[in-house]
């Protein structure tokens, strides 16, 4: 019977061994108090401390964590706006027990200087250069909280500002105004084109019109050169050149009745167009040709200078 009374005794001391057996997980660091008192930090892996004695005082992690602070301030043009900086931070493995100790609420402390900074920087800088600026606003809360943070175990890896939400009517505005500078820069690119358009088309329209005009100079250049060459045919079996003339045009008059005659659509209407009109036709080109050389036989005997007196 008396070795039964060692069974609950050894499962008494095995428990109590197991009890002071424990596992620090990976990136985490656990700190140890004696009565109450910080004696160690126990990295990651299987550790030991005394049962009844010792204690697991608090149990840190060593990842980065993120910390997003909202911060309502006002602009140097008198906007309010909303911003979110987002800090990422460590604790750092060597001073464990000063970000345990040292400091009770770190997301507290951190905010706080977010605030600082954030409305010690904006009130500084228009709305506009707010957007533009943003990671200088990063940057400056980056350096003040590292400074301050470094003695309590903390390490500021990143701040980034990740919004900046200004009020609704102000947002409005600035679509409008955005809207505007649009408008008017595709009114500009309308005009420009509208006007190379203009510029083209008139062009186009002087390049056709000197082309026009050299068809036309070419064409009546070419039908002088055929009434000259036929005045000179009929001027070789005896007809003047007056009546050459007069037989020519008499002659075209009678081709353009043909060509008419030639449309079956045609709405043109040719006066005179009697049978006499070819014969009166001619008749008076003749007697136009015959005044016009009595008129120029006599000017020039008007204009014939007089012998002078010996």
């Amino acid at each position: 019977m008396g070795s039964f009374i060692w069974i609950p005794i050894a499962f008494l001391v095995i428990a109590t061994i197991l009890s002071g057996v424990f596992i620090v997980k990976q990136q985490t660091a656990v700190l140890i108090e004696t009565f109450g008192k910080f004696t160690s930090v126990r990295q990651s892996g299987i550790q030991f401390k005394i049962p009844f004695v010792q204690r697991i005082a608090a149990r840190i992690g060593l990842k980065i964590q993120q910390l997003d602070v909202i911060i309502e301030t006002k602009t140097l043009d008198d906007v309010f706006v909303k911003l979110k900086v987002s800090v990422q931070y460590v604790v750092i493995k060597e001073k464990v027990y000063d970000a345990y100790y040292k400091l009770e609420y770190p997301h507290e402390q951190i905010t706080s200087y977010v605030f600082d900074v954030v409305r010690a920087e904006v009130p500084k800088m228009k709305l506009d250069d707010v957007f533009v600026k943003k990671d200088d606003i990063a940057i400056a809360v980056k350096s003040e909280l590292q400074e301050a943070m470094l003695d309590y175990g903390f390490d500021i890896i990143k701040t980034l500002v990740t919004d900046i939400d200004p009020d609704a009517q102000v947002k409005e505005a600035m679509n409008r105004i955005n809207a505007s500078e649009r408008q008017k820069t595709a009114a500009q690119f309308e005009g420009d084109a509208a006007r190379i358009l203009i510029v083209e088309k008139a062009k186009a329209e002087a390049e056709s019109k000197r082309l026009q005009g050299q068809g036309i100079a070419d064409q009546r250049r070419e039908i002088a050169r055929g009434l000259e060459e036929s005045v000179e045919v009929l001027n070789k079996v005896g007809i003047n050149s007056q009546e050459a003339s007069a037989l020519i045009v008499v002659t075209q008059h009678y081709d353009t009745l043909q060509s008419i005659g030639e449309e079956t659509n045609t709405n043109l209407i040719l006066l005179p167009n009697s049978p006499q009109a070819g014969s009166d036709m001619l008749n008076n080109m003749v007697a136009s040709f015959t005044a016009s050389n009595m008129i120029g036989e006599s000017m020039k005997q008007t204009n014939k200078p007089k012998p002078k007196d010996k």
